[in-house]
Formats: structure tokens, C-alpha cells, sequence
């Protein structure tokens, strides 16, 4: 494991103990060892040499290799099996077809937890249960709020395999040493800060939400990081059950507090009613250079691929969490939940093994590779890059303190988070009532 030195002038702040204890379905499990406890056929309990696992999901490219460089050392030289992972960018439809097909992978890795628990509805994934795993230390693990995103009637069906921070600031080091200016801690700072910045000549902020027919995106997340800290994770989590609707009070608080941002005078480059029309790959150029069109950027920890190339971190440019708000923080995640389809001592094992600690750290010193481990017995010092170390440093804590909240759009149903929530947010950019457009998105909630 390699160690970086910690970020960062700006950055404030900062695996399964798959206890396969007792009996499954055919008895292959044997008593807890250790974090990740022991299942028959690992660790030399019994041979599962020969025994194929595989292993489908979303990531590709450096993030591929990486997970299959790890199972490569942390699974299949130390058992003689042989478990590989394909990624595809097409995993949405491809996993399905083959599911339809009756040639499912033995475990796939969603990066939507609803699909999980659709498969669960569906009776194609195998619970956590039935495959003699000890949810409490699972909870223990990862926390309950993550367990809790793969139950389905009173069962568990999702093995959080990773996770990324979306609760972040991007700024101009050059221009905010220059001018003296101060990391806001707080909301009211950091519009503050923007008239002050205003005031001096400059714009504060680089938005853009446009991404083609998900175009609407980037504002959602800003809504959801002001939900979970002006209204808390309880509301938060009603507002993704639909128990708190979107136009609930808290929820129109939410957006005009966003709207002290999209609205304040002089605030946004090219003005509110620009931002759905500009790429939000091309929204973090604008804080770069000696004359710098903003001084500000919110995006997540992956915008770091989308900087100018040349652009230094650290030098031309810096990052911080997201402020707190009425004095609550909280931790906007997105990540990725493993679900079994074929139960086999091997499979059991290859779970074990790669979500426990050792694996899960081992990721984190590839080059390129942002992937964060949501295991809590990780830490920081599993990360090369000082970005996402800090970042895991930051998730981490919220895990343990149980105010991480995954991506509330992820989690509502389409027709409503990847949908009628996305078009609000450009309809109230070019001008729309924010009220009206709130009652919208609550009546397409589709009925149960």
C-alpha cells in the first residue's frame, strides 16, 4: 500500500465481513473467522481450485483493470479459482438480456440500487440471508444506511462495492490566494463570498447541467446536497420514499435556497437561464487560468477527468466540501451494490474476499481509478491520489456517523429521478415557477 501526503489547502476536512456464519440453502458455509469470517471453500476450508466466478458491471477501461488486477491477486492466486470481471458500457441492457436469457452473471454490480431491489421483486437475486451472511455485521461494516439500500421485504439483496463523493467545490487557487479569500464553512458564507467576489470584478460560478438527454442532472445534485443538510437525513429519506413530497415546504426551501446561487445578481456565468445549455463537461474549463470566466465549480470527485489538460490540482486549482447548513453536514454519495444470481461456495468466497478490507484498500493505488471503498474499516491512507483520498476521508466519516445519503434521484423511480425531476430543474433555469414546477414532478410519481 502507498501513502500520499493529505491535501490540500482547500479541502476542510478532510468489503464484506461477509461472516458467512451458520448454514445456507446447502450447508457450504462455515463459522465466522476474522473480519470476513470464512466461507467453505475459502481459506482452505475446501478447495474450490477451478471453480469459475463471473463478474459483470458498469466500470471499464483503467477502472476495469483495476478490479480484475485485485481479484487477481487477492482471490484467485490464493484459492486456485478463477473469477473474472467484464465491464461494459452497455451493463444496463446487457445484464438484463442476459438475465432474460437464463444466462445471468454469477454477480453483478449495479450502480443503481432500485435495480437491485427490482431484481429482488423479480426473484432473480439471491439474498444475503439465504446465503447464510450476517447482516448486523455487514451493517457493521458499512454502515446500516447502505445494507438497508439493497432490502427488500425484510431481506438483503445489495453488497456495497464502492462509492464516489459528489459533495464538492472546485475553485481558482491563483485567483482566491490573489484576493485573499476564505474556504466558506458555511451556506451564508459562500454567498458571502460570492458578492464579495462580485463585488471585485469577478463571476463566482461556473454551472452547466447540460448532458444530452440527461441534461437537468447536475442541478438535482445540487437540490439533493441542500435537502440533506438544510432538512436532514430523516426528510431526506422521506423525500426518496415519496413520504415527503416535492412540494413539501422543505423541499421548496431547498430550491430557493439553491436559487440564492442560480439568481443572485451577476452570480453565474452566462446567467441562470445558460446553465441547462452548457455541458457540464465543459462547465469546470471556466474556472482555469490567469482570467478565469468564474471562480467556482460544484461538481463530484470523477470532474477531475474533465479539467483542461495541463491544469494542475493544487496549483491551478483546488477543492472543498459542500458547506454546512444551519450547522448540519452530510455526504452525498453515488457508488455501486454487487447482487448474487448463482449461489455457490465460490461465489460466497469471492464475496468474502472482495469486499473485505485488504481488497478494498488495494484499489485505491491504481493510477486513474477513483473508486472509493465503502467499507469503514478503510481508510484514507488506501488512496494515491490525494483527491480521492480526502474524499474517502470525508465519506467515510459520514458512513460512520450515518449522514451519507446516496443520490436521491438514483433512488426515486425513473419516471421521476432520471425524468420529471431532470426537467424541472431546465424548465425552472429558463425561467419556469419553481412551484408550479415542484407540483409536476410530485403528480409524475407514478402510482403504487
Amino acid at each position: 500500500m502507498r501513502h500520499t501526503k493529505r491535501l490540500v489547502a482547500a479541502m476542510a476536512a478532510a468489503a464484506l465481513a461477509l461472516t458467512a456464519c451458520g448454514n445456507g440453502d446447502d450447508g457450504d458455509t462455515a463459522a465466522p473467522e476474522g473480519e470476513g469470517g470464512t466461507a467453505e471453500g475459502g481459506e482452505g476450508d475446501s478447495d474450490i481450485s477451478g471453480e469459475e466466478v463471473s463478474v459483470f458491471g458498469a466500470p471499464t477501461s483503467v477502472e476495469g483493470d483495476a478490479i480484475n488486477a485485485v481479484i487477481q491477486e487477492y482471490f484467485n492466486e490464493p484459492t486456485g479459482a478463477n473469477a473474472f470481471y467484464e465491464g461494459s458500457d452497455s451493463f444496463e441492457s446487457q445484464v438484463q438480456i442476459r438475465i432474460d436469457g437464463g444466462n445471468p452473471p454469477d454477480i453483478a454490480i449495479y450502480p443503481q440500487p432500485g435495480a437491485v431491489v427490482d431484481q429482488a421483486e423479480q426473484g432473480n437475486a439471491i439474498s444475503l440471508e439465504s446465503m447464510g451472511f450476517d447482516i448486523a455485521e455487514l451493517e457493521e461494516r458499512f454502515g446500516e444506511y447502505l445494507i438497508s439500500l439493497g432490502e427488500y421485504e425484510g431481506e438483503h439483496y445489495g453488497i456495497p462495492t464502492n462509492v464516489n463523493y459528489k459533495s464538492l467545490i472546485w475553485y481558482n487557487i491563483p485567483v482566491f490566494e490573489a484576493q485573499g479569500y476564505e474556504i466558506p464553512e458555511t451556506y451564508e458564507d459562500l454567498v458571502a463570498l460570492s458578492e464579495q467576489m462580485v463585488a471585485d470584478g469577478y463571476t463566482p460560478w461556473a454551472i452547466g447541467t447540460g448532458s444530452d438527454d440527461a441534461t437537468g442532472w447536475p442541478a438535482t445534485d445540487w437540490m439533493e446536497d441542500i435537502v440533506l443538510r438544510q432538512a436532514g437525513p430523516d426528510t431526506y429519506d422521506g423525500w426518496v420514499s415519496n413520504e415527503v413530497p416535492f412540494d413539501d415546504p422543505a423541499i421548496v426551501e431547498a430550491a430557493e435556497t439553491f436559487d440564492q446561487i442560480l439568481d443572485g445578481e451577476g452570480f453565474v456565468a452566462g446567467g441562470k437561464s445558460a446553465i441547462p445549455d452548457i455541458d457540464f463537461r465543459d462547465a469546470p474549463d471556466g474556472i482555469i487560468g490567469d482570467e478565469p470566466q468564474a471562480l467556482m465549480h460544484r461538481q463530484a470527485s470523477f470532474i477531475v477527468n474533465f479539467f483542461p489538460e495541463g491544469a494542475e490540482f493544487g496549483t491551478d486549482y483546488g477543492v472543498f466540501p459542500f458547506p454546512t447548513i444551519d450547522g448540519n453536514d452530510g455526504a452525498l454519495i453515488a457508488g455501486e451494490l454487487a447482487t448474487v444470481f448463482n449461489d455457490t461456495p465460490a461465489v460466497r468466497e469471492f464475496i468474502r474476499v472482495f469486499t473485505d478490507t485488504d481488497a478494498q484498500c488495494a484499489q485505491g493505488t491504481f493510477e486513474g481509478v477513483a473508486r472509493i471503498s465503502p467499507n469503514v474499516n478503510t481508510t484514507a491512507e488506501c488512496y494515491d491520489d490525494e483527491v480521492v483520498a480526502t474524499s474517502a476521508e470525508n465519506v467515510l466519516t459520514a458512513l460512520r456517523e450515518g449522514t451519507a445519503r446516496f443520490d436521491a434521484s438514483d433512488l426515486m423511480p425513473p419516471q421521476v429521478g432520471s425524468g420529471s425531476f431532470w426537467t424541472a430543474m431546465n424548465e425552472w433555469m429558463r425561467g419556469g415557477d419553481i412551484n408550479a414546477l415542484l407540483t409536476d414532478v410530485q403528480n409524475s410519481w407514478p402510482a403504487e
